[in-house]
């Protein structure tokens, strides 16, 4: 009898360990198959794994979220992270193949509803408003001054527009720079930018940028951030931009490094938190009021950081401030709608330069896909439909973007070579999502986008001379890394977009926002986008990240010692 319900466990406990199965399937992420493993029990997901893939630092966070979002609904009808598209959409698409064969009945439509706390009001020292590079940097400078810091962000997920920034970190007389022998000052870096920003740029943001920037990168390596390459950009005289190693995509790793430090030090961050009011009290600022799944609740706080980027995703406000670029695209994350600069408005801060919006040169022809102006740097040239340069494609962002309207067709070709891949990461993920034309030779890629063969293949044989020689005669282009030599060749039909909106929130140098008059609005701090004046009518490429570290870092700590006061 003992035996017979031995056996009869047995059979039981084999029962429940067959009941559970494992299945594997791939997707097409952002730089590379996704491969996932996934358990089925009782004909139901019981855990998601990914096992492979070649996504960054933000995308890997958002695979978490999508898987957490699945297994929770059971229903791959969940909403993509944004900034994360093609992540969210190869990690979908691995679990279904997983499953296919599974008998795993998904539902249909059916989204995961967030689960909020009760909301209650509450108090902290400092609230950062955009959980960005800048508001990251800001609270991580506040908490590192001693300050309770309180993060939110209205979006699902942190990072904001960082997350997009491809080519590098602008910087100085840095550290790296001195390792590989490259000479530069703050003072070339301000004159260089003066001039990128045709001389409109602010001269006391400017110098606290130029001259800040080599801390700012000491600061971002010892937060564990990969800069270790030093590369060219448009607008600069010598290699100014610092890079992962590899050239990867440096917003990512950035925004990785920065959000791993925060999680750290025990900061608090609230996502899907969205600020629609900057409460003040006797003209200072005294919190914020915040929406969260449709109701709303105060934090009061001793100053407000307000990092949460420009307006470059919002078409109407780009037409209202510059009706000429009516009907331009965006590369801009979803998210960068500019209400923050309204919230500032409305509690007495100014604002400057709100024309001055910059298009990309390189986006993906009729679509928000941005090509990194490191291409370019890595050699690339531009050609226009007959075949020719027409441009120093190192030129500053606007210079290129009006040379591109003035061709046939209003936009032209990036040419590049299989060692300009090798020696840049960032394009294999451009050749993953389908947007490069590739061919063995250059008349066989002439005829696949419609260039004048002959006149392609003279071009390049020219350039290549100019490489060999140092000099290039035709534009004067500097940087001039390598022949375009080695097959396979690529292509990438580019034409602008609007990239970056140079005007925003009036600050100073200690990034206290200021009102018509001048005078700070006390308690209230701006970093990054928001701003204006840092960039003048033009930002050179690299810009941008230098401003949400150095500004978001100094918004951080000069609130923290406000206070302290």
């Amino acid at each position: 009898m003992f035996k017979k319900i031995l056996l009869m466990l047995s059979l039981v406990s084999s029962m429940a360990m067959a009941s559970k199965e494992e299945f594997i399937g791939s997707g097409k992420g952002y730089n590379g198959d996704i491969k996932v493993k996934v358990s089925v029990e009782d004909k139901k997901i019981s855990d998601i794994e990914v096992i492979k893939h070649e996504e960054s630092g933000f995308t890997r966070r958002a695979m978490k979220k999508i898987s957490d979002e699945i297994l929770s609904s059971q229903s791959l009808d969940v909403d993509n992270i944004a900034g994360a598209t093609y992540t969210s959409e190869g990690l979908k698409e691995a679990v279904g193949k997983a499953i296919a064969s599974s008998g795993v009945v998904l539902n249909k439509g059916v989204k995961k509803v967030a689960q909020t706390e009760e909301l209650k009001d509450m108090e902290t020292d400092i609230v950062v408003v955009g959980g960005g590079g800048a508001g990251l940097s800001a609270a991580i400078a506040a908490k590192e001054n001693g300050a309770r810091v309180i993060l939110l962000e209205k979006m699902p997920m942190v990072g904001g527009n960082t997350n997009y920034a491809t080519g590098g970190i602008n910087a100085a007389d840095t550290s790296v720079q001195k390792k590989l022998g490259i000479e530069d000052s703050a003072e070339l870096y301000y004159n260089d930018t003066m001039k990128g920003g045709k001389n409109l740029n602010n001269p006391t943001l400017l110098k606290k940028l130029t001259e800040e920037s080599k801390h700012a990168i000491d600061w971002l390596i010892s937060k564990g951030t990969d800069l270790t390459e030093v590369s060219f950009s448009g607008g600069q005289s010598v290699k100014r931009i610092h890079r992962p190693t590899g050239g990867k995509a440096v917003g990512p790793v950035i925004v990785d490094a920065l959000n791993t430090t925060l999680e750290n030090m025990g900061v608090e961050t609230r996502t899907n938190n969205k600020v629609v009011k900057i409460l003040t009290e006797n003209n200072k600022v005294t919190g914020v009021l915040v929406e969260n799944n449709g109701k709303e609740y105060k934090i009061n706080a001793k100053a407000v950081v307000m990092a949460t980027g420009g307006f470059g995703a919002n078409a109407e406000m780009v037409a209202e401030n510059n009706p000429n670029l009516k009907g331009f695209g965006t590369t801009n994350n979803p998210a960068i709608t500019g209400e923050g600069i309204k919230l500032v408005q409305e509690a007495g801060g100014d604002v400057v330069d709100m024309k001055e919006i910059q298009t990309h040169p390189t986006v993906v022809h009729k679509t928000p896909n941005m090509i990194t102006e490191s291409v370019r740097g890595e050699g690339a040239i531009l050609v226009n439909r007959d075949g020719k340069r027409f441009i120093n494609e190192l030129e500053t962002r606007d210079v290129v973007s009006k040379a591109e309207l003035a061709q046939k067709g209003k936009s032209a070709f990036l040419i590049f070579d299989q060692q300009t891949r090798d020696n840049l990461s960032a394009i294999n993920g451009y050749v993953n999502k389908g947007l490069t034309k590739e061919a063995n030779s250059l008349s066989e890629l002439s005829k696949m986008i419609g260039v004048n063969s002959k006149e392609l293949e003279k071009t390049v044989a020219r350039y290549n001379k100019f490489v060999k020689d140092g000099k290039d005669t035709d534009f004067n282009k500097k940087g001039l890394p390598r022949e375009i030599l080695k097959a396979p060749f690529y292509a990438i039909e580019v034409s602008p977009a609007i990239h970056h909106t140079m005007g925003g929130i009036r600050i100073n140098e200690n990034a206290e926002v200021l009102d018509k008059n001048g005078n700070r609005v006390p308690g209230l701090y701006a970093a990054g986008e928001i701003t204006g004046g840092v960039h003048g009518g033009n930002r050179i490429g690299g810009n941008a990240v230098t401003d949400i570290i150095v500004f978001g870092k100094i918004a951080g700590e000069n609130a923290a010692k406000d206070i302290k006061k």
